[in-house]
């Protein structure tokens, strides 16, 4: 169920049965030659709507564009720097709680984001402490990055043997493709393989990986594999959300 999509009476209704809700989190960031820009936020979103309709959960609007300044030398990417999107993050956080929301779970789809989210959830927890004290709901905040499960893992493997790399991921490709069928895009890959490595900020990003790849080798992605990749992270997520709202 997508939050946007509802109206209040029925958010309201499903207060009472329920005090969870997903959010879908990315990136808006170059993907090589034939990844799409906004390939981050679409897999979360995607993957979230899929795990929201698994569960019975609502699904918030995506926060789509994250913490993405090592990309910044390539056209069409943004970047909050990480003081915004935890201010972000803090504001959908406790605008929810508001309402009486106490198990928020974010989908994320971009490695960058990790430590921003982490530190938002901190922040946010002081912020209650200190404002409400004893009285703070029992508010909790979870993660999960939806290649980050041994169902996926084991399908990269199986699927992209070696040429999965780090950054513009055959299997990110593969499920961007799935939900976007028409904007599939094919162009030639040179090396098809990409140099590997790490790099210090977003000009010598550009220089070490010049199309934006790093170890991947994303024309190998499909929409099929795509539809696997999703269905494996669906499972796997659902699993992850219900034991998230489970704990004690």
């Amino acid at each position: 169920m997508l939050l946007q999509l509802q109206t209040w009476p029925e958010v309201e209704t499903y207060l009472k049965t329920s005090t969870g809700i997903i959010i879908p989190i990315g990136s808006t960031e170059q993907h090589g030659p034939n990844g799409l820009i906004g390939t981050d936020a679409i897999c979360a979103e995607v993957i979230a709507r899929g795990v929201g309709e698994a569960t019975g959960a609502l699904v918030a609007p995506t926060i789509g564009v994250g913490m993405a300044v090592h990309h910044m030398a390539f056209p069409g990417s943004m970047t909050l720097k990480p003081s915004t999107l935890i201010a972000v993050i803090r504001d959908n956080v406790l605008s929810l709680a508001e309402h009486g929301f106490t198990r928020v779970f974010f989908v994320n789809g971009h490695g960058g984001n990790i430590a921003t989210i982490r530190a938002a959830f901190y922040e946010i927890y002081a912020e209650l402490r200190n404002t409400k004290g004893a009285a703070a709901p029992d508010l909790r905040c979870g993660l999960v990055s939806w290649w980050e499960n041994d169902a996926v893992s084991r399908l990269s493997k199986e699927i992209f043997p070696g040429v999965e790399g780090s950054h513009a991921t055959p299997s990110e490709v593969s499920v961007t493709q799935y939900a976007y069928p028409d904007s599939i895009k094919k162009v030639p890959l040179d090396p098809a393989v990409a140099p590997s490595g790490g790099f210090h900020d977003a000009r010598d990003f550009r220089r070490r990986f010049p199309d934006g790849r790093i170890g991947s080798n994303p024309g190998l992605a499909t929409p099929e594999h795509g539809k696997r990749f999703y269905d494996a992270a669906v499972t796997a997520i659902a699993g992850q959300y219900t034991r998230f709202l489970a704990e004690a």
